[in-house]
């Protein structure tokens, strides 16, 4: 299961057919804050952008916590929040191929693993947590969410 026409559509919608892909959708410690002293977007580009990357985490699960983290920001973009946005479209550019397998397993060898992982009060504005999950059957996720 891929996306891959939806994703080469949406990378021509906002002109970033032709970036540099990059081999990792954000930086692990991506820490985006609302500081005022920061050059603003456009608010409506930016909702954009993160709509169609919120839908695009339906069949690619690793991207759900770069796009969760740029989500909370659409109230007052500002260029290093688009600039993330830009990182996780410049993934996506290389990894076009990329989706969800789904293998062929014999029905009597059921085989669930569960993953988790959260970083305590790891927003640095309102030191609240992010939590998130992943449910494999096989090596194929069926199950996956990231939350603050």
């Amino acid at each position: 299961m891929h996306q891959r026409r939806y994703v080469t559509e949406f990378l021509e919608r906002f002109k970033m057919q032709n970036c540099n892909p990059v081999l990792i959708p954000d930086e692990g410690s991506m820490q985006l804050d609302n500081s005022s002293n920061k050059r603003s977007v456009d608010a409506t580009l930016f909702r954009q952008i993160v709509g169609c990357l919120r839908f695009v985490c339906h069949g690619r699960p690793e991207l759900a916590y770069g796009a969760g983290v740029i989500s909370r920001h659409m109230a007052n973009p500002n260029q290093s929040h688009m600039t993330a946005a830009k990182r996780i479209m410049r993934y996506l550019k290389g990894t076009l191929n990329y989706g969800i397998m789904f293998p062929n397993q014999k029905e009597n060898e059921l085989q669930l693993v569960g993953f988790s992982d959260s970083d305590w009060c790891g927003d640095k504005e309102d030191r609240r947590s992010t939590s998130g999950y992943t449910f494999l059957v096989h090596g194929a996720p069926i199950s996956w969410s990231s939350k603050k």
